[in-house]
């Protein structure tokens, strides 16, 4: 099976490509969803994060209060590295099980934002960045979360630049079209993933 890592920048299209190679029927293995289950109460990410950032972490249903966690982290690069090594064990786990119980099929995705940043490129073979430049991932963070100007500063610094996520790349879709444009792009690489997988 050919494994493909999904990565871009924060707001550059992961979501919608994830559901457009979805609707292909293409499994997508997504490092976000299991982060977001694993850091539900009771749940081992979930009392990770507790342990180490305090009950002030949560909100009045004892659930973990997202914007306040992403402000702390943002603002202080220690915390967001700490973070980060609480969780991405138990994530790429629960990763590696979901891919080996998919059988045999051409090829899935595994989408993970910090693929190039966490030095993961061994879980898979090969590399798919999904790009805009830097003004649009702004527009589009003002217009998604209404964030200001420092916090998307702080998010943008807190990934890889747009440049090294390119050099990783085996392959790109450029996300600053039309949606019917990002449909043909994704059709595209579907058919050389499946010949990809075929030739292997």
């Amino acid at each position: 099976m050919l494994r493909v890592g999904l990565t871009g920048g924060i707001a550059s299209g992961k979501t919608t490509l994830s559901r457009l190679f979805a609707a292909l029927g293409v499994p997508i293995i997504d490092a976000d969803e299991i982060s977001r289950r694993l850091s539900k109460p009771g749940q081992a990410g979930y009392k990770r994060i507790v342990e180490h950032f305090g009950k002030d972490i949560l909100n009045a249903d004892g659930e973990l209060d997202r914007v306040k966690l992403r402000a702390q982290v943002f603002a202080d690069p220690a915390q967001r590295r700490r973070l980060e090594a609480l969780l991405h064990p138990l994530i790429f786990a629960a990763m590696d099980d979901t891919v080996a119980a998919l059988g045999n099929i051409p090829y899935c995705i595994l989408a993970i934002p910090l693929l190039v940043e966490t030095d993961c490129r061994q879980r898979v073979d090969r590399v798919l960045v999904v790009d805009v430049p830097e003004a649009v991932q702004y527009r589009r963070l003002q217009a998604r979360d209404g964030l200001n100007d420092d916090g998307i500063r702080q998010i943008l610094a807190a990934q890889s630049d747009r440049q090294t996520r390119l050099q990783a790349a085996d392959d790109v879709i450029h996300n600053d079209g039309s949606l019917a444009e990002l449909e043909r792009r994704v059709e595209r690489l579907h058919q050389r993933y499946l010949h990809l997988s075929t030739a292997e």
